[in-house]
């Protein structure tokens, strides 16, 4: 059975889906996503993307050894687990950078929609459980 999640592979070759210029209805994007796992780049900035998550449950636990992550909670709790037990809860129109290295796991409670930036192909390393 396929994961609903991306193989590090498949996250790091995902190019976005607008060019510069291009209006962007962010919240149009979101509404029409039906699955409990979408995440996709929607624009690159310089040497860098904007991705679009939305998601239930919780995601993996992983590193971007060579890019920050931040992330911008638009609809619902978003909360970042980081290796150690340290817990990170952002609700709607919070935000929090992640330092690239750092050992994290997202968890949606509920239907949960953020923004992230990052390097455009950030490298993604899959850990085993963190504690």
């Amino acid at each position: 059975m396929k994961s609903q999640f991306p193989s590090a592979q498949e996250y790091s070759a995902q190019t976005a889906r607008y060019a510069a210029l291009t209006v962007v209805d962010v919240r149009a994007e979101q509404a029409a996503i039906a699955e409990s796992y979408s995440n996709h780049v929607l624009v690159d900035i310089n040497t860098d993307c904007m991705r679009l998550a939305v998601f239930e449950g919780e995601y993996r636990w992983h590193q971007h050894p060579d890019s920050d992550e931040l992330f911008l909670v638009v609809a619902g709790t978003l909360q970042i687990d980081l290796a150690g037990g340290d817990r990170l809860e952002l609700t709607e129109w919070q935000s929090v950078v992640i330092p690239a290295g750092t050992v994290h796991r997202t968890r949606a409670i509920g239907r949960t929609v953020n923004l992230t930036w990052e390097k455009n192909g950030a490298q993604t390393v899959f850990v085993g459980t963190a504690t």
